[in-house]
């Protein structure tokens, strides 16, 4: 069974729109597929799927663990794909307790007899539950947005997920363990963590940890989505991710392409149907299929990439950007000209992207702000 965690750094970046709509095309592939919806405390992965509301899910299960499990798994109306809701109304489901996630994980994997493909819809954030489920495979997806903000919640949740890797990678008492402890204690926690600089000084105290989590951490390879792009230079962003991963944590990062904002996923999510089946040749669902290939085209959980193969799926990924952007731009005349689009809808869809790009300034000029004094902070030490 392949396990496919979904997560992001931050909300609002499409993740739930990329787990529903890769879990539709492995299901049109004629894949097996479970899709899980693990955002627990604010779960709408049905609204994206078109699902009905559900009436049990996780959290149903969660309070009562001796209950069956097979009660909180949906059939749907693609074949192939079942569903499992999470729960947005029962107090306190977002945080699990270690042995609710231990029980959850377990039902999980059992699904692996009847199962090809278990896609995990994540929270948002970098929640210890959120992490671990995450770790269950080698090749999690993180979902960005080119906003400065969600770009740099993509590496944090990156590098929240080195950490976690190495801390359970140290036994309890270990000499790296209160290494590690000490440097969450000290006020900067580990936003100042460099691996690179850190294993050296583990290497030393503790060789056995060292040993454990390197070998770990060498067979982890996330990647990344670029979603809701509006010109090809957006997906320049992905290697300052890359670079930062590469630098500061030791860590490979490969690039499953991107996609492009698109106003048809809108008028799909009010039809209540994924836009893969609202409208599978749109340039959305066509950057959906593409991706959908490329994991299906990769090893199960053994593959590591080696160099090459991450360079040229940044490069990949860039000459994807031109071409979706050329073919979004007949696309919209085609629209327009068919009469699909009225001249009002292009001059909303004009003014909606002007509002983000000023978003985008806004939060450029706060970063601009933050940076500069930073640096006069410094000069002054």
């Amino acid at each position: 069974m392949r396990i496919i965690p979904i997560a992001s750094g931050k909300g609002g970046v499409g993740k739930s729109l990329v787990s529903a709509n890769l879990a539709v095309s492995f299901s049109q592939a004629g894949h097996r597929v479970v899709l899980v919806d693990l955002d627990l405390g604010a779960s709408n992965l049905h609204l994206v799927l078109g699902h009905q509301s559900p009436k049990t899910g996780i959290g149903t299960f969660l309070n009562n663990t001796r209950s069956n499990f097979n009660d909180v798994i949906a059939g749907t109306d693609i074949r192939g794909l079942r569903f499992i809701p999470g729960d947005n109304e029962i107090p306190g489901t977002a945080n699990l307790t270690v042995s609710q996630r231990k029980s959850l994980v377990k039902k999980l994997l059992a699904l692996k007899d009847d199962t090809d493909i278990l896609i995990l819809d994540l929270g948002a954030g970098t929640h210890q539950s959120i992490l671990d489920f995450f770790l269950l495979s080698n090749q999690g997806i993180v979902v960005s947005a080119p906003a400065v903000t969600a770009v740099l919640n993509a590496y944090v949740f990156l590098k929240n997920t080195v950490f976690r890797l190495m801390f359970s990678s140290c036994t309890k008492g270990s000499p790296a363990r209160a290494l590690l402890e000490k440097i969450r204690k000290d006020g900067a926690g580990h936003s100042k963590l460099y691996i690179p600089k850190i294993l050296p000084e583990i290497k030393e105290i503790d060789p056995v940890s060292y040993e454990k989590f390197s070998k770990r951490l060498e067979s982890l390879h996330p990647r990344l989505i670029m979603n809701m792009i509006d010109d090809p230079k957006n997906a320049d962003v992905a290697t300052k991710i890359r670079r930062s991963c590469e630098e500061y944590l030791d860590l490979k990062l490969e690039h499953l392409g991107i996609i492009y904002r698109d106003v048809v996923q809108d008028t799909a999510l009010a039809s209540r149907l994924p836009i893969t089946l609202y409208k599978p040749q749109s340039i959305l669902s066509q950057a959906i299929y593409r991706i959908a290939d490329k994991i299906l085209q990769t090893p199960e959980d053994n593959f590591t990439p080696d160099d090459k193969q991450i360079d040229d799926s940044f490069q990949e990924a860039e000459l994807e950007a031109e071409i979706d952007f050329d073919a979004k731009m007949e696309y919209v005349e085609d629209l327009l000209h068919s009469g699909a689009m009225s001249q009002g809808d292009l001059i909303e869809t004009v003014k909606s992207q002007q509002f983000e790009i000023s978003k985008l300034k806004k939060e450029n000029n706060f970063i601009k702000m933050k940076l500069t004094k930073a640096m006069q902070q410094g000069f002054k030490v």
